[in-house]
This record gives C-alpha cells, sequence and structure tokens, in this order.
C-alpha cells in the first residue's frame, strides 16, 4: 500500500504512526530494517491489547459480511483469507512487542513523543483521512504538523478516501496548504486496493525551504 520495497527502507529510520495491533513493524525489523511502531493503544499490556485485537477481528469480519461488495477480493482472496492475515498479524505484533517492548511507543495524536527529524520516513495507514466523519479538520492539520516534525525526509499516508470509498473533504485542503508553504506533495496510485477505491496514498517531502515554514 506505500509502494515501497526491503531496499527503499534499508538504512532508514521509519516510524508507523498510528500502528495498532498491526505487524508491520514486526516484519519489518526481522528483516533488518529500523521500524518503530506508535499508538494509543499501546497503554494497554501485550495480553490485553492481544485479547483486544481478537474481538475487534472478529467483529470487523462480521461487519463486513454484509458489506462484502464494498471490497476488492485480489489481495484476500475471501473472507477466510482476510480472517486468518488478521490472526497473524496480530500475533506476530503481540509476539514483537514483548520481545522488543523499546519498539512500540504510546502516543496520542496530534501529538508524538519523539524528537525533530527523529525518523526518515513515517508511514500513516487507515486513519487520516478515512475518519474525516469524526476527526475534523484542525485534528487533520495539527497531526499532519506533527508528522512534519518528527519526519527528516517523507511521509506517505493511505489511502485517500472515507469509510464510504470517496475522496476526502480535507484532502485537497491539505494540498494547498502544503504546497503553498514549500512542501512537495504527490498522489501515487499503488498496486493495492481491498476497500474499494482505496487505492492511492499521499507523499509529502520536506525540504530546506519548507522546514521553517509548518505552521497552522
Amino acid at each position: 500500500m506505500f509502494n515501497l520495497s526491503d531496499e527503499e527502507l534499508a538504512g532508514k529510520k521509519i516510524l508507523d504512526c498510528p500502528a495498532g495491533a498491526c505487524s508491520f513493524t514486526a516484519i519489518a525489523n526481522s528483516k533488518g530494517l529500523n521500524s518503530t511502531a506508535a499508538d494509543i493503544a499501546y497503554d494497554h499490556s501485550e495480553d490485553a491489547l492481544y485479547h483486544k485485537g481478537l474481538k475487534d477481528i472478529q467483529h470487523a469480519v462480521e461487519q463486513m459480511k454484509t458489506a462484502k461488495n464494498n471490497y476488492v477480493w485480489k489481495y484476500f482472496s475471501d473472507m477466510e483469507a482476510l480472517h486468518k492475515h488478521r490472526l497473524q498479524a496480530l500475533a506476530d505484533s503481540t509476539a514483537d512487542r514483548k520481545k522488543s517492548p523499546n519498539k512500540y511507543i504510546p502516543a496520542a495524536l496530534p501529538s508524538l513523543p519523539f524528537s525533530d527529524n527523529e525518523f526518515d520516513v513515517i508511514l500513516s495507514a487507515h486513519f487520516l483521512f478515512m475518519y474525516d466523519d469524526r476527526l475534523d479538520e484542525t485534528f487533520h492539520f495539527q497531526t499532519i504538523k506533527e508528522f512534519l516534525r518528527v519526519a527528516r525526509q517523507e511521509i506517505r499516508i493511505f489511502p485517500l478516501v472515507d469509510l464510504k470509498g470517496k475522496r476526502s473533504i480535507y484532502l485537497d485542503k491539505v494540498i494547498e496548504d502544503l504546497k503553498n508553504k514549500g512542501f512537495t506533495l504527490e498522489e501515487v496510485n499503488v498496486n493495492y486496493e481491498f476497500q474499494e477505491n482505496a487505492n492511492t496514498m499521499l507523499v509529502i517531502k520536506k525540504n530546506e525551504h519548507a522546514k521553517s515554514s509548518i505552521a497552522y
């Protein structure tokens, strides 16, 4: 979904935020990459988050059964494959968090407990733009401002549609504002689509001109 290879991420310090009970950091670090996960959910213990994750997965699967036509069944062949994949991701993330607790940092957006320019790349999936019915415009701008503070090189956000598969009402405002502040932005098609129409990401690149222009 982020159109990245292991080679492109090698040698970079990565932040996955919000990471939830997903396995990106676990798998990345098992490949010798340097990834940190941040999420408000890490206020829960490993076992508590695991059991909460089991309930969340079961609830999501039940909900999706009534809306199967809103999804593209290619990456996941069917509901059973999706269920199995998510259970494995939960197990992998739980095991890695127990093994490397320093890689899983409690954080409540729009604030992050990290230094300026601490990470080369920030990856943010299924949060910003997707929940624009619950997270308002101010929250979106404040969160992206915080990502820009913490990122040294770039931010990638996926997807760019809301839960109904429609382009987020905040997306064009964010793009226009950041371009006016000197950032380089690109909407990129990716070779991943599970939710219908959710197949693009936003890449925000920092540069010397823009670094001193972050203010909302």
